[in-house]
């Protein structure tokens, strides 16, 4: 989604929030569902992140993401719909399967991200259903 120089990567780490500069020291990381902040030249960009993993060298990062996507790209109404209808399978009683409920609590969490990600990062609020 982001190829370039920058000036700081920000990554939700299993750890923590972690700051990547450029030379960092090597690193493998795995990644909590969160935002990824990239920073160059004044200019910020921000993606919501579902998991994954992230590989820091001297001078690359690589982050491997169950799913990626831009703030500015995030339909809204569309992860609404997806946040209730997770939630409309869990109220009428845990799936049968282990992996069933894993899917849905997943979807769950997801789409929790992108909305909160969305309202906190957009730039452009006229963007935002229902604000």
């Amino acid at each position: 989604m982001f190829q370039g120089d920058v000036d700081i990567v920000v990554l939700p780490g299993a750890g923590g929030e972690m700051g990547v500069l450029p030379h960092h020291a090597p690193v493998l990381t795995t990644l909590k569902y969160g935002v990824v902040k990239v920073r160059r030249g004044g200019k910020e960009d921000i993606y919501a992140v579902s998991g994954g993993v992230a590989e820091v060298q001297p001078d690359i990062v690589t982050i491997l993401a169950d799913a990626a996507e831009d703030v500015e790209e995030i339909d809204v109404e569309r992860a609404q719909l997806a946040k209730k209808r997770a939630e409309e399978a869990l109220a009428k009683g845990a799936p049968k399967s282990p992996d069933a409920l894993l899917v849905v609590e997943a979807a769950l969490r997801r789409s929790n991200l992108r909305i909160d990600v969305a309202r906190r990062y957009r730039k452009s609020e006229s963007r935002f259903p229902g604000t």
